[in-house]
């Protein structure tokens, strides 16, 4: 068995295989947009539903993605609030994402306790295994991200450690269904982490997000984490970002902290990849696996499959092979209304991906 050395680090030829995952959404088909628009009732939505799912796995494996999801088709509206979504203890007014293109979306807000989910992820599951031929990645919100659901002012009767404490529990609990269910992964999408820096440049709120989301994660055993993983990017939605004007610096050595074996991380959009990758290289601990971001999904450009593996073959330069996969930046419709981007054009940028993910492990192996 051929072996050789790739900048330092050791491969076996015949063994070369660079992981590709998607991380998450895929625009939903028309007819499932305009019904959900309309608020039609769930009787009527659920085999448009079904039916989205189906097709967008299919199309998936029809890339040749070794690992699909069901492109979040059936997340209630959205990806940050599908879990909360209908409680009756929440408001629509609560905390408010400014995007670069002038609009705004808006996290629930919790008006009394306790704090519970209406629905878990493993659920999504479910109805993606009946379709799937290869292993199902499934995201799920973090806590960190829901913990913006509580208020300035104090719940009366009920705190914000008791709320935290509850919060805590019901993610470590869908990630756990998740795991029994079989997913192949369990993705936490933690956008809100360079978000957090704007809002705090000091630092201290993004400190508290990552030790809260430690505090789920390390509930967890060694073997599990290494089938949990943390997405961060700068938010993507109708072709416009939330945080992209935030230094990758400021966020990437605290991002490493967090106890899981897998990290998503937006590069493709990124204009100077060199050094974001030099600081991934610093920080990352010797056990984690980076998935790098070569596809843009706010870019309408279809990236090459050569351009790709360009891009993998630099992170392969600061990312020992053995721990580099890549991804997409973000989800290509976190929100369920975003129709920026058609079907069409994901699936293309995503079969390139692929596409060109294999021709860098090629040429690494070559």
């Amino acid at each position: 068995m051929a072996r050789g050395l790739l900048w330092g680090g050791a491969y076996t030829v015949s063994e070369i295989a660079i992981p590709t995952e998607a991380i998450g959404s895929v625009p939903r088909p028309t007819a499932l947009v305009e019904a959900i628009a309309r608020g039609d009732d769930a009787d009527s939505v659920e085999p448009l539903y079904e039916a989205a799912v189906r097709d967008t796995i299919e199309q998936l494996e029809a890339t040749g993605s070794p690992v699909v999801t069901d492109g979040e088709q059936k997340k209630f509206h959205n990806f940050w609030t599908y879990s909360v979504q209908g409680l009756p203890n929440t408001s629509g007014d609560g905390f408010k994402i400014p995007f670069a293109a002038g609009h705004t979306r808006r996290m629930l807000r919790l008006t009394g306790g306790p704090f519970r989910y209406m629905r878990y992820a493993d659920t999504f599951l479910d109805v993606a295994q009946r379709y799937a031929h290869v292993p199902i990645k499934q995201a799920v919100i973090s806590a960190s991200a829901l913990s913006l659901m509580y208020p300035a002012e104090a719940i009366p009767g009920y705190s914000r450690a008791e709320f935290l404490d509850d919060l805590v529990s019901e993610h470590e609990k869908e990630i756990r269904l998740c795991l029994a269910k079989g997913a192949h992964k369990v993705q936490v999408d933690f956008t809100e982490g360079r978000l957090a820096i704007k809002i705090d440049p000091s630092g201290h709120l993004l400190t508290s997000f990552i030790d809260l989301n430690n505090l789920a994660l390390s509930r967890f055993s060694a073997h599990d984490r290494e089938r949990l993983g943390v997405h961060t990017c700068p938010g993507g939605d109708r072709d416009s970002t939330h945080s992209a004007d935030v230094d990758y610096a400021d966020l990437l050595p605290s991002l490493f902290r967090l106890h899981v074996g897998n990290f998503y991380i937006a590069l493709a959009g990124e204009r100077d990849r060199t050094r974001i990758l030099k600081i991934i290289r610093e920080h990352r601990q010797p056990e984690q696996r980076v998935f790098v971001g070569v596809v843009a999904p706010i870019d309408p450009r279809i990236e090459t499959p050569q351009e790709i593996c360009d891009m993998v073959l630099e992170a392969a330069r600061y990312i020992p092979v053995d721990r580099l996969g890549t991804t997409d930046d973000c989800g290509f419709s976190p929100f369920s209304d975003d129709t920026s981007t058609s079907r069409e054009t994901a699936f293309a940028k995503i079969r390139a991906r692929v596409l060109g993910t294999a021709l860098a492990a090629k040429a690494i192996g070559g």
